[in-house]
């Protein structure tokens, strides 16, 4: 006996999983998790993300509005961290070699070893996230969501998705 064909399910009907509190429970989800897991390290989850995203952008360093950027965040956020992260000795800031208002962001040593430690704990949480899913899911996934990403960006600033 044939199966009877399924409607498709409006955008908005109740009964249909929503994109922006799925996102919502996953980032407030993970981001609880991580800050708990660090808490005795005196790092946060986005003073652990700048000292990423500074490593995977070395040798030159960053600017702050490239930081500020690549960590989709607002700039008085990323200049109130770094402050902090300068103060604790983490990140030195150094003059930009062509703009005098700019400053390269470079981690010190203590940043360095503060990174190392970290990392270890980041990388504990994301394999136990990812445990359930074969390499080919995960990465599917992992893809999907920086296509959605770059979606959500190209909208906001006006554009149309490709």
């Amino acid at each position: 006996m044939p199966r009877p064909k399924k409607t498709a399910i409006p955008i908005d009907a109740p009964e249909r999983r929503r994109l922006p509190i799925l996102l919502r429970h996953a980032w407030y989800g993970l981001n609880q998790t991580f800050r708990r897991r660090l808490a005795h390290t005196g790092v946060t989850p986005d003073q652990f993300t700048t000292m990423r995203t500074i490593m995977e952008n070395e040798p030159g360093g960053l600017t702050q509005s490239q930081l500020t950027e690549l960590m989709a965040s607002d700039p008085n956020t990323i200049a109130s961290l770094i402050e902090r992260m300068e103060k604790a000795g983490w990140i030195a800031r150094t003059p930009h070699e062509k703009d005098r208002r700019a400053y390269r962001l470079k981690l010190k040593p203590l940043g360095r070893k503060k990174y190392q430690q970290v990392r270890q704990i980041a990388i504990a949480l994301q394999t136990e996230l990812f445990a359930d899913w074969s390499p080919p899911r995960r990465e599917q996934f992992l893809e999907n969501l920086a296509q959605l990403a770059e979606r959500c960006r190209a909208v906001a600033e006006g554009g149309k998705c490709k």
